[in-house]
């Protein structure tokens, strides 16, 4: 018999028994654990990653802790390409041969329409030539040069519609499932639903244009109803990437930081219990405590200075006009890399409308200036993705809150068009080289396999391993979900996935 010898509460010693078969049980119990933590480990559900900086240590948010999905996913994290302003699906992936025929003609007989500004003009052809590439033979326009060369890897979806032509109402809607302030985020929908796989780090990690934010800003990044801890984080372009996130010189020490949280932790250790419900003070809390682990990681995670020549180029660091959302793109790389479970990197800024993809005023120069600041980076980080082994469990969304008309508007630019835009996907086991849905023959309209945002919203927490449906918060008296009361998955892009030695 084997003996163990335990301390009582009034300080004595006991002498108890324990048999070989209970020590063999629950030692076998314990190499069992270690076994599962492994397991865990491989399929990055454990935030052990904590370690990696250095002076991190602190108390951990549970809100954020990694959790189970509901079933086995092919995607681990998200990178959403936003293009904010409307980007025209009839000068990028929409080739429409029918506004050639029809060039300078009344639109008629295709339904009642709106424009934002002005008056209707006629039907107007694409200024840019479009050409087939790739075995899939999908037409891209010419200010698409090097996404052109990758159309195999993409899955685009060509029947995406959406409820407003106003570019607020459509922010939220494409943003958070709704068209109405105050939802949350598909970011902080994904947190909720999975945690983060990285502690010192956001969850949900927005990356701005430099010239500023897009339309409808915070709201598209925020919690909503749903814990504070769960919004997304805005990283800066420049200098520090969240403002104040390291102390003035010779304020404090590490020490004395986490010496200082313990003790607002402590006075506010019974808050919860006395008044259930409350969560204003633990998210000001844990967003304390997460700029407290952010100071040893959030800088290395933002320091490209240790990437390679080569790999700056991929992403047009070399060129002043893709340098800046190239750094982003390469930035999104990073934070998944290190286990952030969604990342938005957004091109277009609510400055001026030219600062934007709203092209009302010339087509031409708009697209063809944004076009080319985003190309090469997007093309970029796919490729870097896929060469590092993340694509396979990423998930990159391209898209837009609407589409353009294909009437001029003053002859030279186009105007609003909710009822037809283009959306590309890639990653996560997605097969490429799809071309999903269509529009009618002069984009104006959806035609065949119509795909809304709840739509595109519950294919997208499918990749990540959570059903919709079951995916809820309750509030306001009934269980809320990110696709409300609707949400079909897009067969194509659930059931084409390339197999596993793709």
């Amino acid at each position: 018999m084997s003996d163990i010898i335990d301390s009582s509460s009034d300080h004595q010693c006991k002498r108890q028994f324990l048999s070989r078969r209970k020590f063999w049980m629950e030692a076998g119990m314990g190499i069992g654990g270690l076994a599962l933590l492994d397991l865990l480990n491989q399929d990055r559900l454990l935030g052990a990653e904590n370690a990696a900086c250095e002076g991190s240590a602190g108390v951990t948010d549970s809100l954020l802790l990694p959790k189970a999905p509901h079933f086995k996913p092919r995607a681990k994290a998200v990178i959403s390409l936003f293009m904010s302003g409307g980007v025209s699906h009839l000068d990028t992936f929409q080739y429409k041969p029918a506004l050639q025929k029809f060039n300078r003609m009344p639109m008629e007989g295709r339904g009642e329409f709106k424009v934002r500004q002005g008056y209707p003009g006629p039907l107007m052809q694409s200024p840019f030539s479009f050409k087939q590439y790739g075995q899939s033979g999908a037409w891209v326009s010419e200010i698409f040069p090097n996404i052109a060369g990758m159309v195999d890897e993409l899955a685009f979806i060509h029947s995406c519609s959406g409820l407003s032509n106003d570019h607020v109402i459509s922010h939220y809607e494409w943003n958070t499932g709704s068209i109405q302030m105050g939802y949350p985020s598909v970011g902080s929908w994904v947190t909720y639903g999975l945690g983060t796989a990285n502690q010192n780090l956001p969850g949900f990690v927005v990356l701005l244009d430099q010239r500023g934010g897009p339309y409808a800003g915070p709201p598209n990044w925020q919690s909503g109803f749903l814990p504070a801890a769960y919004q997304g984080t805005v990283f800066r372009s420049k200098g520090d990437p969240i403002l104040d996130l390291s102390a003035p010189s010779g304020y404090t020490t590490p020490d004395r930081e986490r010496a200082r949280l313990d003790q607002m932790a402590k006075l506010n250790e019974n808050f919860d219990e006395k008044y259930p419900g409350i969560s204003e003070l633990s998210a000001r809390i844990a967003s304390y405590e997460l700029a407290y682990r952010m100071q040893a990681c959030a800088p290395e995670a933002v320091d490209i200075s240790k990437e390679s020549d080569e790999t700056k180029q991929l992403y047009g660091l070399d060129d002043p006009v893709t340098a800046p959302y190239g750094r982003q793109c390469l930035l999104a790389r990073r934070l998944v890399e290190r286990g952030v479970r969604f990342v938005q990197v957004i091109s277009g800024a609510y400055v001026s409308i030219e600062d934007t993809w709203d092209a009302h005023a010339n087509i031409v120069s708009n697209h063809r200036l944004h076009a080319k600041e985003v190309d090469k980076p997007i093309t970029g980080l796919i490729t870097d993705l896929k060469r590092r082994g993340l694509l396979d469990e990423t998930a990159v969304l391209w898209h837009s809150e609407f589409g353009r008309m294909p009437i001029s508007q003053r002859g030279l630019g186009r105007d609003h068009n909710p009822g037809a835009m283009t959306v590309f996907m890639t990653g996560a086991g997605i097969q490429g080289g799809q071309q999903i849905g269509t529009s009618d023959d002069v984009g104006f309209k959806t035609e065949q396999q119509p795909v809304t945002n709840h739509d595109l919203h519950a294919t997208l927490l499918h990749l990540l391993g959570m059903d919709h449906k079951r995916l809820t918060y309750y509030f306001n008296g009934r269980n809320m979900r990110l696709t409300d009361v609707a949400g079909e998955l897009i067969p194509q892009i659930i059931n084409g996935a390339k197999s596993a030695k793709a």
